[in-house]
């Protein structure tokens, strides 16, 4: 069997796994927002914001650094 569709099925069932015992439901708060969701939902959002912003970080600082090595060179 081929090596990534072995890792692709054990990624899989461990997702299903981790959304089977993470289906209660939460509210979260934040100000004036209320919002009721799924555990499960609410740390896979927040992952997406946070791989989001880590993606942005980066491309703002490899941008800096890539602009304060051509101002130097000038």
């Amino acid at each position: 069997m081929n090596l990534k569709l072995v890792l692709i099925i054990i990624i899989a069932s461990l997702v299903i796994i981790f959304i089977t015992q993470n289906a209660a439901v939460v509210n979260v708060s934040f100000l004036f927002w209320n919002v009721s969701m799924s555990r499960a939902l609410m740390i896979f959002f927040l992952l997406i914001i946070g791989v989001a912003l880590g993606w942005v970080l980066h491309s703002y600082l490899s941008y800096r650094k890539s602009k304060d090595e051509s101002d130097g060179d000038a």
